[in-house]
């Protein structure tokens, strides 16, 4: 079983190409979605959250404190380091669970979805590497309209602590073009006939 990482830029539009090869039944890993899952619900993980950024960062109902750790860590990078360090070695090991059941299950390929696909090594796990493309204009865009609470400098901030575009697409193995100007589903379905 193929084991493909997709990557790209805030508002590049991964999540509506991962929606297209769910269409087509690709499992999909949410790396996003699942790092929260695991913040809140691995034991061990939780232990370490509160050793190293203390007992705010759950609530008294014991749910992950987002704003908290988003406070503490995000404008520090050496805090931001320490946090993506406990947390990626949980994830990555998640995922191997979850791909073991796939690969049982019969499935010719998966898609692990991260925007920092890179940045954390997850890269390493995978076969190959897609990464959507969008120009910067168009992704920014999409995130204002997207996220109202947002502004352009949140935004530009959030990019400037991702990969370059340029790196990403030099790094790629397959980069899908989501800029307005290429139709989208087109180069799914070849990619998927390619994957099968």
């Amino acid at each position: 079983m193929l084991k493909i990482g997709i990557t790209g830029g805030i508002g590049s539009g991964k999540s509506v190409v991962c929606r297209l090869f769910q269409v087509l039944g690709v499992p999909v890993y949410d790396s996003d979605a699942r790092a929260k899952w695991v913040m809140a619900h691995d034991v061990l993980l939780r232990d370490e959250l509160v050793a190293a950024f203390g007992p705010e960062t759950f609530d008294t109902q014991g749910q992950l404190n987002r704003t908290y750790l988003a406070r503490v860590a995000f404008p520090d990078p050496a805090q931001l380091a320490r946090l993506n360090a406990l947390v990626h070695p949980h994830v990555g090991r998640d995922f191997e669970q979850w791909a073991a059941a796939q690969q049982a299950a019969g499935y010719p390929y998966i898609l692990k979805e991260a925007a920092l696909l890179y940045e954390s090594g997850a890269y390493q796990q995978l076969d190959r590497v897609i990464t959507v493309f969008a120009p910067l204009e168009i992704r920014q865009a999409r995130v204002l309209l997207r996220d109202p609470h947002r502004t352009a400098d949140d935004i530009q901030n959030i990019i400037g602590k991702q990969m370059s575009e340029d790196e990403k697409l030099q790094r790629a193995d397959y980069v899908i073009h989501n800029d307005d100007q290429h139709l989208l589903i087109p180069q799914v379905l070849r990619l998927d006939k390619e994957f099968r």
